[in-house]
């Protein structure tokens, strides 16, 4: 008996975690950033809804065989810290949730969002 108690106490604690944690993943909102390809025409790249806390290495900059991604705009509810490095190393800034977009000058590899911005509108 003691047992068939463990095993639902355990299941149900990890059913409420599962639930709870995936409506938290994700910011809500587009992150932007730009790029110059080899023919040094300028991209925009967006990502829709990003995943929160772990570090995405941003498409067509990742490597230091490209130039790195520039003027980052967050539009998403969730603060977001952008690195120069990929794999979230190198020098970081931190950008607002809804911020305006940042100078040509700030340079990015990397990404790491935090946990939406509980009370914001955008927040789910």
């Amino acid at each position: 008996m003691k047992l068939r108690n463990a095993v639902a106490a355990a299941l149900g604690a990890l059913a409420l975690t599962l639930s709870m944690s995936g409506s938290a993943l994700a910011a809500t909102g587009e992150f932007h950033y730009k790029f110059s390809d080899a023919a040094g025409d300028e991209l925009s790249v967006t990502l829709p809804d990003p995943r929160s806390g772990e570090c995405i290495n941003l498409y067509a900059v990742d490597s230091y065989k490209y130039p790195p991604g520039y003027a980052p705009h967050n539009e998403t509810d969730a603060w977001v810290t952008v690195y120069t490095d990929a794999n979230c190393d190198g020098d970081e800034w931190r950008l607002k949730p809804h911020g305006r977009q940042a100078s040509d000058r700030l340079l990015v590899r990397s990404v790491r969002f935090d946990e939406p911005v509980e009370g914001h509108p955008a927040a789910g």
